[in-house]
Parts: C-alpha cells; sequence; structure tokens
C-alpha cells in the first residue's frame, strides 16, 4: 500500500547507500572526498596512514592508522560492510596498495585504483632514472654535491651512505635523525608549489642536483620544470610495481565509475 504522497508503505526504510572507503593520502583523494561529501547516494569513509601529524581536514569521517596488512583490511572492510574500495594512495605505497587488492578480493568488495600518469622527460630535461630510492644515491656520483632532496621522510636514511654531498631537505614532517652527521638544511613545506619560488629556491640554496621520485601529479611538478630551465640534472626514481586492478587516473573518473557501476557488490568492473 502506498501513501499519499505515493512514497511507498508507511514505515519502510529507505535503502542504505553504499560506504565507498577510500584510501586516502594525496591530491587526488582529497579531490575525490570534496567531489562526494554531503551527497546522500553516497556513504563515504577516508583513511590514512597517519604518517602525517597534521593532516589537511577532510568534509568526511576520516579514520588514521593501519588495518593490520591485508587480512586485517579485508577484516575491516567486512565488519564495516564497505561495499567498493578505491585506493587513492600515493603511487610509492606500493605496499598499502598490494594489501587493497589482496583484501577486496578476499572479501569480493570492487577496488578502484586512481593511478596518475608518471611525469614524462622533455626536451631538455637531463634525468637519470633510477629503480628505486635507494639507487639513487650511488646515481649521485662521489664528488661532493648540494642535492635537493624531494622524496618523503621514509626513505631519508639511505643517504647517510654519501656524507660527501650538501642536503636540502624538504619535507612535510620533521626530518628528526633520520639523516644524522650531514650537513643538512631542513625546510617543511606542503605543495603545490609554483615555478618560480622552486627556482628561486634553487638558485639561492645553490643547489647542483635534484632527486626526486617520478609521482607525477600537478602539485610538485614545478620542481621538474625549475631544474630544467635552471639546467640541473634529476635523479628521479621510478615508481614500484602496483597490482593490476581497474583504475582510473584522476578523482573525475573515479566518480564517473561510481556512478556508472554501483559498487554493489562482488562482479562489478569499471
Amino acid at each position: 500500500m502506498t501513501n499519499a504522497a505515493g512514497q511507498g508503505r508507511t514505515g519502510d526504510a529507505a535503502p542504505r547507500p553504499p560506504k565507498i572507503l577510500i584510501l586516502g593520502g594525496t591530491t587526488e583523494a582529497s579531490a575525490l572526498v570534496r567531489r562526494l561529501a554531503g551527497r546522500p547516494d553516497f556513504d563515504v569513509t577516508l583513511s590514512l596512514a597517519g604518517r602525517t601529524a597534521a593532516p589537511r581536514p577532510e568534509p568526511v569521517p576520516t579514520r588514521i592508522g593501519g588495518f593490520g596488512g591485508a587480512k586485517g583490511l579485508a577484516r575491516s572492510i567486512a565488519e564495516q560492510g564497505v561495499t567498493a574500495v578505491i585506493d587513492a594512495t600515493h603511487p610509492f605505497a606500493a605496499r598499502i596498495s598490494a594489501n587493497a587488492a589482496s583484501a577486496c578480493r578476499a572479501v569480493g568488495v570492487p577496488l578502484l585504483a586512481i593511478r596518475r600518469p608518471c611525469w614524462a622527460r622533455q626536451a631538455g630535461d637531463e634525468w637519470i632514472e633510477t629503480e628505486s630510492v635507494a639507487a639513487c644515491v650511488p646515481a649521485l656520483g662521489e664528488a661532493p654535491q648540494t642535492v635537493f632532496l624531494t622524496i618523503g621522510r621514509q626513505e631519508l636514511s639511505v643517504f647517510t651512505a654519501a656524507p660527501q654531498h650538501a642536503y636540502l631537505v624538504r619535507t612535510i614532517e620533521p626530518v628528526g635523525d633520520a639523516l644524522p652527521g650531514l650537513r643538512l638544511t631542513e625546510l617543511r613545506a606542503r605543495g603545490p608549489f609554483t615555478l618560480a619560488d622552486e627556482m628561486r629556491l634553487m638558485r639561492e640554496a645553490g643547489i647542483t642536483v635534484l632527486v626526486t621520485k617520478n609521482s607525477g601529479g600537478a602539485a610538485t611538478y614545478p620542481k621538474i620544470e625549475a631544474a630544467r630551465r635552471l639546467g640541473l640534472p634529476v635523479v628521479i626514481a621510478q615508481p614500484p610495481v602496483l597490482p593490476e586492478v581497474a583504475s582510473v587516473e584522476d578523482a573525475e573518473g573515479a566518480v564517473r565509475w561510481l556512478l556508472s557501476s554501483p559498487p554493489c557488490g562482488p562482479g562489478r568492473r569499471a
């Protein structure tokens, strides 16, 4: 029996919106959250690893901390009734991406990854490409240099093997004791950065080489362009191999996936 407004039986419960778990920590994750916040057709939770002490506040419920590996993530997905997971983590966060793929496969929940394209070498770029951050250290050579180090905090310690260089290290979190005994200038800043600022910084610091990760995206690309314009070499670590899962390049693509393939159970594909 319908009521006068034609809304169905009195007391009928409205269907619950799909529960979306976003594994975040990137500009793409923030952009996706902003697009989904406040929508009644999705129940969104953002998960952050907790590596940044003061993450930017986001307009959806946010959990901070790990899950306890793939099994812990699978258990959380099942217990929370998550109907789809979006991996919007950093391109170098290989472990969580692998855990997400394993967990979603185990519980039969759709997974989509947002994978921004890597930066491509342009005319004038002097790149020394390496397979890992650790491989960037010998790529610097033996002669002392002034290194602009922009790889985050987690893998800084490998550069203690090259104490002959002076380092300008830019991170969001304090470097702490990650680089003991080195000639070190610490700069704490969060992107996006402008080309003019990057060029000025490199000139004033007397930088002779940039070390970075090929993480793609627009927010930190100005350092690549600045190095090109200043004629500086770039030692650039390539991203790790990630699981083969359905993927898009940006937040808009993720929204289209959610709208065109409602994440209501196993078997859905992008």
